[in-house]
């Protein structure tokens, strides 16, 4: 049986190309919204999801950081996408005679240079594909989309330019979810780990330098830190992280039980093989 994994867009978007790349052999299905998203796989019509949690220029993805701690959902991969817009059109058309360019907002934004150079009007899309297809049904030359190259591939449109984002170095994070299932051991990752939690603190002052200074002694490279309100309780602050390691290390270990003593709840989200950008950028940062 073919494996079916979800995510959040259209065809040709970022997100669809993210599960070709890592689940080559996986059915790609397009949902509405995140939401769409994790209700297949809460009831099972999909085996996985790939969900956009970070973006290198623009930051955390809204809304992923309260809906992933709600959704009993567990991480099971990560996967970094290099992020590359081409600006296309309807075949015959040009960037010369073009009034018009539509995308998602943040590829608007990521794109200025191209945009401002050929003096298009940006106009915002729900989606970047989704903006393909539509310029794609318009047939309207003076219209231009900026997406993903699959797009240009999936909707028949011609590129005009290639490779227009701003910042080449412009790379989204990925987290693949599924159902909860036991976490798997050391042994049975293929190389080093990273851990995701979620936990609230105690209403004591210094509370989260407190609960943060078992990683620091026990040297446990956190490479995420994020708060976010829960409800509307101004007060009620829970924290998603992300560290280097197993919870089977001697190290972490420590550190997870020297937080128990600070914090009102910890839950573990996933623990998982570490994608290779990590070792990658690190030997060029």
């Amino acid at each position: 049986m073919v494996q079916k994994i979800a995510y959040q867009g259209e065809p040709g978007a970022n997100s669809d190309l993210a599960c070709r790349e890592m689940f080559p052999d996986a059915e790609s299905v397009p949902c509405a919204s995140f939401e769409d998203a994790f209700e297949l796989l809460s009831t099972g019509a999909v085996e996985l999801g790939m969900i956009p949690i970070e973006n290198s220029i623009a930051g955390r993805v809204a809304d992923i950081h309260a809906l992933l701690p709600q959704s009993k959902l567990q991480i099971v991969g990560e996967y970094f996408l290099p992020i590359r817009f081409d600006l296309m059109g309807v075949p015959g058309s040009s960037i010369e005679e073009a009034t018009e360019v539509h995308s998602h907002i943040h590829a608007l934004g990521q794109c200025r240079r191209i945009i401002r150079e050929a003096g298009l009007k940006p106009v915002i899309a729900g989606d970047t594909a989704g903006s393909a297809r539509e310029v794609r049904e318009w047939n309207d030359p003076r219209k231009l989309s900026l997406a993903p190259p699959l797009a240009a591939e999936l909707y028949g449109l011609e590129v005009l330019a290639s490779g227009v984002e701003d910042d080449p170095s412009n790379t989204t994070r990925f987290v693949v979810l599924t159902q909860e299932r036991p976490l798997p051991t050391k042994q049975e990752l293929p190389g080093p780990a990273i851990t995701s939690f979620v936990f609230r603190v105690r209403n004591v002052p210094s509370a989260l330098y407190k609960a943060l200074g078992g990683f620091a002694t026990n040297g446990v490279n956190m490479t995420r830190l994020e708060s976010y309100m829960v409800g509307n309780e101004f007060a009620a602050t829970m924290f998603i992280t992300d560290v280097e390691g197993h919870p089977e290390d001697p190290r972490l270990r420590r550190a997870l039980e020297e937080l128990e003593f600070f914090t009102t709840e910890v839950r573990i989200l996933g623990v998982y093989a570490a994608d290779a950008y990590r070792a990658e950028h690190a030997e060029n940062s």
